[in-house]
């Protein structure tokens, strides 16, 4: 019976954001109508939050996996790769700039 109402108790309550205090009002109302005992209601309240503690992991993983495919499929730089290309950039205006100013003082313009 107790597998009865903690399935009851997960579709009413949907599985995946169970608050704590939710289970609690469920529970102490099943006790209050003399459905459970207090032992009873406190393993099923246990058992509820930590289901739903596991299942809102599972969803976070699958989300974070999710947007990760979909950024790869978007084909965007890495912010690393991104400030590597800044870098290499930056060093060739510097170079630039050094034979610029090497063909300006070899031609004698100033």
């Amino acid at each position: 019976m107790l597998e009865l109402l903690k399935k009851s108790l997960l579709a009413s309550l949907g599985a995946a954001v169970i608050t704590k205090e939710k289970v609690n009002n469920a529970t102490r109302h099943l006790v209050e109508q003399g459905k459970l005992s207090k032992e009873e209601a406190d393993k099923l309240a246990h058992d509820l939050v930590e289901g739903g503690k596991r299942q809102w992991e599972e969803i976070e993983d699958k989300l974070a996996e999710v947007a990760k495919k979909a950024l790869e499929n978007l084909d965007l730089a890495k912010k690393t790769e991104f400030q590597q290309l800044v870098e290499r950039v930056e060093n060739l205006e510097k170079r630039l700039t050094i034979l610029e100013d090497e063909a300006k003082g070899s031609t004698g313009e100033q």
